[in-house]
């Protein structure tokens, strides 16, 4: 808090007047005594002068405190008491994670969402995650930075193993893809943030080269456009970007033209990100261990695929499969989960998009499953779902690079980061 000092001339007392030191200090006008030239406050009359400046001071540091503290959530893949939603704290300026919250009985929350006005949160709620039967996305209201979530209501996802939520820029449509029926959904936003009955259903169809996991279509994520007209669905069964045409205010998705693009045969698309100037495209595949680079046409909606780059260092023999893909905010970066090498890649994005390897740095744990980078790009956090932790990486703000902050944080199965601006 500011040092309050009285330092003021007898002119300046009488005056009344109040000045600001450069060092962010606060000079209260003075009462002088008649022939002693030393300046005072009396006792109510100090109360009436300090205490308006003092509540000033105290809301000052109060702003200044949450522009440096972020709030995150993270699921806990898990059923019964261990699955969750953990709502934690982010030190902007030291990187560390504080607890706050823990909201309990959530079934194998796999992914979340948040919305544009960030007070509500969508997650996966699945009893029996890849059962027969059809899982839900559950709504939740966000009580302001507590981290404190309120249960609104939950609906059919329309299909299984739903692994994947994202929400429009208006905030009024949500939309699922699910891994094991192939299929993706949109479910329309009340004025309260609840939610709707999907009012689009899509089934994927088809098949691609991988006899064991691309026998059927598996839509592992849905993306919507920058610019909010399309939404974008990585299918790894299919070797497929499928592309819908989104109509935000119906929360209906649409056939389109050119509806799909397609990825080199066996890379199994798993997860993509658009580029922050919204001109590229990046898919994570994996089953190829690699990431593919498209450009992106606004104005059409198509993909135009240019690079595709391994996310392996050249020696590696074992088995490895992708997960997640993330670019810093100003596109500087970009980075990719290897589960089973258990490291994260790092790539400089050139003018032109295309992604040039700069290191594979281990993820301090198995399975790296989700990534998110903070508003500002100064953080890394990497979920390592099956080594039961969360590790924070501070980002090379010149090369790129990773620097581990610490131990990882242990937490159970960790599937899933959202980090609020």
């Amino acid at each position: 808090m500011p040092e309050f000092v009285s330092i003021l001339s007898p002119a300046a007392c009488q005056a009344g007047s109040v000045l600001r030191a450069t060092n962010g200090s606060l000079v209260l006008p003075a009462k002088t005594h008649s022939g002693c030239g030393l300046s005072c406050l009396r006792g109510n009359e100090l109360l009436r002068c300090v205490l308006p400046f003092l509540v000033g001071a105290m809301c000052l540091g109060a702003v200044r405190a949450n522009a440096e503290e972020t709030l995150v959530f993270i699921s806990a893949f898990a059923s019964g008491e261990d699955g969750a939603i953990h709502a934690l704290r982010l030190d902007g300026s030291s990187g560390r994670l504080a607890p706050l919250q823990r909201t309990e009985n959530v079934a194998h929350p796999f992914f979340l969402a948040v919305s544009p006005d960030q007070k509500f949160l969508y997650s996966i709620h699945a009893q029996k995650f890849g059962a027969k039967e059809d899982e839900q996305v559950a709504a939740y209201a966000i009580a302001g930075r507590t981290g404190q979530l309120k249960l609104l209501n939950r609906q059919s996802a329309r299909g299984s193993a739903a692994c994947y939520l994202d929400v429009d820029r208006t905030g009024k449509t949500v939309l699922v893809a699910n891994y094991s029926t192939g299929s993706v959904a949109s479910l329309p936003v009340r004025e309260d943030g609840s939610l709707g009955a999907a009012v689009s259903f899509i089934q994927h169809a088809g098949a691609s080269v991988d006899p064991v996991r691309q026998k059927g279509p598996h839509a592992h994520s849905i993306v919507v456009s920058p610019e909010n007209r399309f939404a974008c669905a990585a299918d790894l069964g299919l070797d497929q970007v499928l592309i819908y045409r989104l109509d935000a205010a119906q929360a209906r998705l649409l056939p389109h033209q050119p509806a799909v693009a397609p990825l080199p045969p066996g890379a199994g698309p798993r997860h993509l990100t658009f580029h922050p100037t919204g001109k590229y495209v990046y898919v994570i595949n994996e089953l190829g261990n690699s990431v593919t680079l498209f450009d992106y046409d606004a104005r059409s909606g198509s993909l135009l695929q240019r690079q595709t780059i391994s996310t392996l260092p050249n020696d590696f023999q074992g088995k490895s499969y992708c997960a997640d893909v993330k670019v810093t905010p100003n596109g500087r970066f970009l980075y990719g989960t290897n589960r089973g090498h258990d490291s994260i890649a790092a790539y400089r994005v050139g003018e032109d998009g295309r992604l040039t390897l700069i290191a594979v740095e281990p993820s301090l744990g198995k399975g790296p499953q989700n990534l998110a980078i903070s508003p500002d790009g100064q953080w890394l956090l990497c979920a390592n779902m099956p080594g039961n932790s969360v590790v924070v990486f501070r980002i090379d703000q010149r090369a790129g690079g990773l620097t581990a902050l610490g131990a990882p944080i242990s937490m159970p199965r960790p599937s899933c980061i959202r980090v609020l601006f």
